[in-house]
């Protein structure tokens, strides 16, 4: 998931989100999250200055909501970022990425995790230094005093080896900086020599002064490297196969056991690099990494991701520029001519264990095969059911769990940990056997929720996936919606999952690969379908029968599989078990509860690709803590592994072959279409055009790029996908053009301000651009609206002129409350009453009301009810409704609370009659609003005994909705948002 949208949320007007990463602040044996930013701000003279954002989070960032500011530290001269290893800690090939942040006032240690997303924020964060041309001012960073705090508190002197900063002071972001004398000063350039295996040092523009530059290596680090420009492609090549000729040598000395580094593989497996390291200026603890021999790597599990590089990560380096991009399409196509198959032994188990922690041994579920297996894919659902868990993200069954499952592995092998994700109570965890971790990369986790809004973890997927040898797989967990009648909501997460996820690739000039884009598909959970048609009893007896096939016809999952609705092309063995749903916990007793819950099959494995054998398929009775019982799957899985004499041979023609094509043209292409046009586009209605791209006989990279400027290749309702690639000759590609209007872009579409237009240029490398022209109209929505606005419109926004929309959209909040200019209007929305009243008359004993989402199709129905009047044809479900109320309420431009009231609330959070007194301070139209929402919620609370509801759940989801930080404004820490929760609690819990 893309963090940086959380964090430009937060931002002023002309800084840019250019990367953000996900890492753990390690201060003595503290660790504590935070999200790092790289913030770009365009001065008026024309330059670029720029400042790591260092931010707090209690959940996977998604809106500015969720994050909050806590340091910023500008990227000045001084600045260095430097990649170490804590001493005694073992290093394995692709671990966390342990960097140390330096500058003048400060020192920070950060642990950042192994892949694409951190190399490419390193490599990002490198091309952001200044440099040290002393022509080039020096950079001022004026624009952040807008977050300095004017009157600083007095605090005792802390050592500068401390992650605390001089100058901090309580409620304020810290801004760290200052300058050092030019490191041309402090190190001369001519000692700059390669860092030891894993650090890279960076600063500013040096590397072009002396001819060195930045290089990947293999594990993801950097190593200094001259530059290759000019070299001749024989050498290229030569290089090449020294290096893989220096990997078959390291192989032999792995074996026995006197390698300094993890032998290079023609999959690429680590580059040979010189250890010494310059050592200077850190703390003793913190040298840079060292890699250790695989003989040195312990029994025990690792808590790092084990991840090395892709099948022809020689070629990866920069000096090849285009050169590797074909190389790699040749080795792709070419894969069977220097690969075979060989079978490794997979265990899939999937387990939701309903809030509960651990209280049994896992070995009769995760160790009852004889052999060993040689790669484990675990997952959970329901790891915590607590509200903390849910609105907050954090639990401690993580640990728990992760630890029984570690313990319960096969006994008769060493594994490591590959990668654990977690959302909320879906978690994942990938596991190998000590002597495959070499042969594991490219490993990327992500998460997808599906939840109420289309963001919330209770309900949703996690999924892993990596190289294993030469074969790409993909293991997804997914916890889907529950409950009999809901099948097409489940039909619709899965549908969700398959189109949110996406993985970021090595080569960030490639698209994000989906599920679908693997060799090999795993996916488990609790999926949820059901048994229909029978009564509880009847299944029952079949169950006792042991009829499992006549049980099966009835099997929703099954029957949504033959309609082709979900897991097209997936296979599930023979289901010889009973239901693994619904126990009395600590029994093997069907549910005994007040709903007597059907049997059924709520947990399943299945799986697509080739080469793939199921051993079995079963569930486990042994397991008593929960009211499912798990279930697992072994497989025999063929994985293409590398040939090393046939790979270099075929690397070898596939290299001397490219000097018949190199620069014999100028790369041309042909477009399908260049015209597009976006009919009648509705909000939150996804809308897609087509065309293709066929390139002539020079291979070429193309990219969307920024108009002069601008900051994005188009508008924001608008993306190309892919929107960069590369081609090789007599090729062609499919660009979908996606067209999504969303609260963000709905108000000026809605105002006329901004229309579906837009100029998107096709740029070839080494070639010429292409003009794509986007044009179309947008059905003006109530969504997107403001209240006020709304509230002067007595006919369906639809049927209004669209002049008429656009003064109305356009108007003052205040000159609402004039009534002497304007049409009399009415005290709340037509729209947002229509919504409360179906949810009144139908859903006061709803169960899980605003908690559980309803369908998409739904929700377009409820949209297009209200935008044209027809409130008698409105026909969806509660739990729609619902979401559509909350999405309604989250698109309004200006919240129900004012902006200008937002800090007036929070000071007076906790008393009721100040509270009463800021809400009656507000425009007329928005306190209607605002007194009708808590009613009606006071309604629902009456009924909690049938809906199951408090006053903490209804504050926490209409917390952030009816009262939000102010535009541009930085959210600070977490203690706003809950007293914004604890104000509206007040008007929950009180007379109105």
């Amino acid at each position: 998931m893309d963090q940086s949208v959380a964090i430009q949320e937060t931002l002023a007007e002309g800084e840019y989100c250019v990367i953000a990463v996900q890492g753990v602040l390690c201060e003595g044996d503290s660790r504590q999250s935070r999200l790092l930013g790289l913030v770009r701000y365009c001065l008026e003279h024309g330059g670029q200055e720029h400042a790591l954002f260092l931010y707090t989070h209690r959940r996977m960032a998604i809106t500015g909501d969720d994050v909050s500011l806590d340091q910023i530290v500008p990227v000045s001269r001084d600045f260095t970022l430097e990649e170490v290893s804590p001493d005694g800690e073992l290093y394995i090939l692709g671990s966390d990425v342990t960097v140390q942040l330096d500058t003048a006032e400060l020192s920070l240690v950060f642990q950042l995790p192994f892949g694409s997303q951190t190399r490419m924020f390193l490599h990002e964060v490198a091309r952001a230094c200044p440099g040290f041309d002393s022509a080039t001012r020096d950079p001022e960073f004026l624009w952040l005093s807008r977050y300095r705090c004017a009157k600083p508190e007095l605090e005792l002197p802390t050592p500068r080896g401390c992650n605390s900063v001089p100058g901090t002071w309580p409620g304020y972001a810290t801004i760290g900086g200052g300058r050092y004398p030019s490191r041309k000063e402090r190190w001369g350039l001519e000692e700059i020599r390669p860092q030891g295996a894993g650090s890279v040092l960076f600063w500013g523009g040096a590397m072009e002064k002396t001819g060195f530059r930045l290089m990947e290596r293999a594990h993801g680090g950097f190593v200094w490297g001259r530059s290759a420009r000019g070299r001749r492609r024989d050498e290229e090549l030569e290089e090449a196969d020294r290096e893989m000729s220096a990997a078959a040598g390291s192989r032999e000395r792995d074996s026995a056991g006197g390698s300094n580094f993890d032998g290079l593989r023609p999959n690429g497996k680590g580059l040979p690099v010189d250890q010494s390291s310059r050592g200077q200026d850190k703390p003793e603890s913190l040298q840079p990494r060292q890699n250790k021999s695989k003989s040195e790597i312990t029994d025990m599990v690792r808590s790092s991701t084990i991840t090395v590089s892709d099948k022809a990560h020689i070629l990866s380096m920069q000096k090849f520029g285009l050169r590797d991009t074909i190389v790699k399409s040749h080795l792709v196509q070419k894969e069977e001519d220097y690969t075979y198959i060989q079978n490794f032994r997979f265990f899939v188990g999937t387990y939701n264990v309903n809030g509960q922690s651990p209280k049994e041994c896992l070995r009769p579920w995760l160790s009852d095969g004889v052999q060993a297996p040689d790669v484990y894919c675990v997952g959970f659902q329901e790891l915590d059911l607590s509200k903390e868990a849910f609105f907050f993200h954090d639990t401690p069954k993580e640990e728990e769990w992760f630890k029984a499952v570690s313990e319960g592995l096969h006994p008769d092998a060493k594994y490591a940990k590959v990668k654990l994700i977690r959302l909320v109570g879906i978690m994942l965890l990938l596991y190998v056997k000590q002597e495959h971790a070499a042969y594991v990369s490219e490993v990327e986790a992500e998460t997808v929720g599906t939840g109420i809004m289309g963001r919330m973890g209770n309900k949703g997927g996690v999924a892993i996936r990596f190289q294993f040898h030469n074969t790409s797989i993909c293991v997804v967990n997914s916890h889907l919606a529950a409950h009999i009648e809901e099948y097409e909501r489940r039909n619709q997460d899965y549908k969700d999952i398959c189109s949110r996820m996406q993985f970021c690739q090595l080569d960030s000039s490639c698209p994000p690969l989906t599920i679908s884009k693997h060799d090999v598909i795993l996916w488990l959970g609790d999926l949820n379908y059901r048994i229909e048609e029978l009564d509880v009893e009847k299944v029952k007896k079949l169950i006792e029968e042991k009829d499992f096939q006549t049980l099966y016809a009835y099997d929703q999952l099954k029957i949504q599989v033959a309609a082709k609705t979900v897991f097209e092309g997936f296979t599930e063995g023979e289901l010889t078990f009973q239901p693994t749903y619904k126990y009395d916990t600590g029994s093997d007793d069907w549910d005994t509860s007040e709903k007597c819950r059907a049997p059924a099959w709520c947990d399943r494995i299945l799986w697509k690709g080739k080469n793939i054998t199921q051993l079995s398929y079963q569930s486990h009775m042994a397991l008593k803590t929960s009211d499912h019982k798990p279930v697992s799957s072994v497989f025999d899985i063929g994985v293409r592994v590398v040939n090393d004499e046939l790979y270099r041979k075929t690397l070898e023609e596939i290299v001397r072959s490219l000097d018949k094509m190199e620069n014999a043209n100028i790369p041309s292409v042909s477009l399908s279409k260049r015209e597009f046009c976006f009919q009648n586009v509705k909000y939150m209605q996804l809308k897609v055009e087509s065309f293709t791209i066929h390139n002539g006989q020079v291979p070429c990279h193309f990219e969307f790029i920024n108009k002069p400027d601008e900051e994005s290749y188009c508008k924001q309702w608008l993306s190309a996908n892919p929107s960069r690639g590369f081609l090789l000759p007599d090729s062609d590609i499919e660009i979908e053009l996606e067209l999504f209007v969303n609260k963000t872009t709905a108000t000026k579409l809605n105002s006329g301000e901004d229309k579906i237009e837009d100029i998107l240029v096709l740029h070839l490398d080494r070639g010429k651009d292409y003009f794509l022209s986007v044009s179309g109209n947008y059905l003006p929505s109530c969504f997107g609206s403001p209240i006020h606005t709304l509230c002067y419109m007595r006919e369906p926004i639809l049927d209004l002129p669209l002049e008429t929309i656009s003064e109305l959209t356009l108007m003052p909040i205040r000159t609402g409350d004039d009534c002497s200019q304007l049409e009399s209007p009415m005290e709340i929305p037509k729209e947002l009453w229509m919504m409360v009243d179906y949810l009144y008359r139908n859903a006061v004993q709803q169960e899980d009301l605003f908690q559980q989402p309803g369908l998409r199709s739904e929700f377009e129905h409820v949209r297009d009810c209200l935008d044209t009047g027809m409130i008698d044809n409105l026909s969806a479900s509660n739990h729609s409704v619902a979401e559509a109320l909350l999405l309604f309420l989250e698109s309004l431009p200006e919240p129900v609370i004012c902006y200008s009231a937002y800090h007036n609330c929070l000071e007076c959070s906790g008393n009721y009659t100040a509270s009463k007194q800021v809400i009656s301070t507000l425009p007329t139209f928005y306190k209607n609003v605002f007194h009708y929402l808590m009613a009606f919620l006071q309604e629902l609370l009456k009924n909690s005994a049938k809906n199951h509801l408090d006053e903490n759940i209804l504050a926490s989801i209409f917390g952030s909705l009816l009262l939000r930080n102010p535009a541009g404004h930085q959210k600070l820490d977490m203690t706003e948002k809950k007293k914004a929760q604890e104000f509206i609690h007040q008007f929950l819990c009180n007379p109105l």
